[in-house]
C-alpha cells in the first residue's frame, strides 16, 4: 500500500529532560485505487496521525495523550 504523510500542524514542546523541541503532526494517507484512469493520484485518510521531531526522529502517543520521543524516550508536552 503506497502512503504518505499530509502535514498538519506544529507545536512547541518541553522534554521532561528540560529541553525545548519542536513537534510536527501529520496524517498518514494512502493511495486510492478505486479511481480507474484518473489524470492524478488520489489519496485518502487512513484515520492515523504520526508524530515527529522537526528533526525527523518518531514521536510516538501513548494512552492519555502523552507523547514520547521513541530513541530517547523523553516525554513531551505542550508548551
Amino acid at each position: 500500500m503506497d502512503l504518505k504523510l499530509q502535514f498538519l500542524e506544529s507545536f512547541p514542546a518541553r522534554g521532561s529532560d528540560g529541553a525545548a523541541y519542536k513537534v510536527m503532526a501529520y496524517e498518514r494517507l494512502r493511495h486510492d485505487d478505486s479511481v480507474p484512469d484518473a489524470q492524478e493520484q488520489h489519496w485518502v485518510s487512513t484515520g492515523v496521525q504520526e508524530f515527529r521531531l522537526d528533526s525527523g526522529e518518531l514521536v510516538e502517543q501513548a494512552a492519555g495523550g502523552v507523547l514520547r520521543v521513541v530513541r530517547s524516550g523523553v516525554v513531551l508536552e505542550r508548551a
